[in-house]
């Protein structure tokens, strides 16, 4: 019964996002309302404490930031933006953000919207703390199980005595309405549940519509739910996907094939049957330090673009 209504969740996801797939890419508006990556590494970020031969150490350019994204919406006087995931380099991503999508509020926040208690994906809300910048009652969009999380144990939920944040609810499946034709809608996957449920969005603009799914155990775990991504990448039209490791012996002494992430070589093998248009939708993202697509020169960088798919980039703008 579970996966069936899963599946029934997912078909309106899948439904809602054909129907913005038909809409002429020359009748686009502006880039008005779009997302802006702000972090393409898994929670660690890279380098990686107690990886001290990254070259990444000395190389600024070849540091990145743990997974994150930002929706913005510029179309009226005053710009709205909403953040995926509080990583532990919110400060340098609130800043980029400022960079890109100023505003005159102090943090400039409309909501957090938390995929799960992973630590590179809600540790960041410490920073809104009366140590730090002292935010006041930021929407914290989570899950049940995530919001009693934050609630239960400390220090979170001195965030929300002190009403630095404040949580609203979220439930898979149904939308919330942002700014005008805006929404956000959350679904589930399959991924380690320790504190919480895990799931990814799907954020529908005016014209198009984007999936974040940084984590995930594998696809046909999701194939056992009735669900199949390919049907997830064929109703919308930017999809970035869990591209935590590129292939087993990527560390170097472990078998990795117990590891709860799909290989970004399995997940291209899986897709390899799209048509070039589908595949050119997906877009590699939360990627381990040990990840060589973090190298611009690898050869396995150059193998993914081969192949047509893509792999996200900081600073990278999606139109929506």
């Amino acid at each position: 019964m579970r996966y069936t209504a899963l599946w029934v969740l997912l078909s309106s996801l899948i439904t809602a996002g054909l129907a913005a797939a038909q809409v002429d890419d020359q009748q686009q508006a502006s880039c008005e309302v779009s997302v802006l990556v702000l972090g393409v590494a898994q929670d660690g970020g890279k380098p990686q404490l107690g990886n001290s031969n990254d070259p990444a150490w000395q190389n600024q350019a070849l540091q990145r930031l743990a997974s994150s994204i930002a929706l913005i919406d510029q179309r009226s006087n005053q710009t709205q933006r909403w953040l995926f995931d509080a990583t532990p380099d919110l400060k340098q991503q609130l800043q980029r953000l400022d960079r890109f999508a100023p505003v005159r509020r102090s943090i400039g926040l409309d909501g957090i919207f938390l995929t799960h208690a992973h630590i590179g994906h809600y540790t960041g809300l410490m920073l809104l703390g009366h140590e730090s910048v002292g935010a006041n009652g930021i929407p914290v969009y989570a899950m049940p199980k995530m919001q009693n999380f934050l609630s239960s144990n400390g220090p979170w939920d001195q965030l929300i005595r002190y009403q630095n944040i404040s949580l609203q609810n979220l439930q898979a499946g149904q939308p919330v309405r942002l700014a005008g034709s805006l929404s956000v809608t959350a679904f589930l996957v399959p991924h380690r549940q320790e504190y919480s449920e895990v799931v990814g969005f799907q954020i529908q603009g005016p014209d198009r519509s984007l999936v974040y799914l940084p984590d995930i155990d594998s696809w046909e775990q999701w194939d056992d739910w009735g669900i199949r991504i390919e049907q997830l990448i064929a109703a919308n039209e930017i999809v970035l996907l869990d591209g935590s490791f590129y292939a087993n012996g990527e560390i170097p002494g472990r078998d990795m094939s117990g590891f709860p992430h799909p290989f970004v070589t399995h997940s291209m093998q899986r897709f390899a049957g799209l048509s070039i248009a589908e595949k050119a939708k997906i877009h590699f993202i939360h990627m381990n330090h040990t990840n060589p697509l973090h190298d611009p020169d690898s050869v396995e960088l150059k193998q993914v673009i081969a192949q047509g798919f893509a792999v996200s980039n900081e600073g990278q703008q999606h139109c929506l």
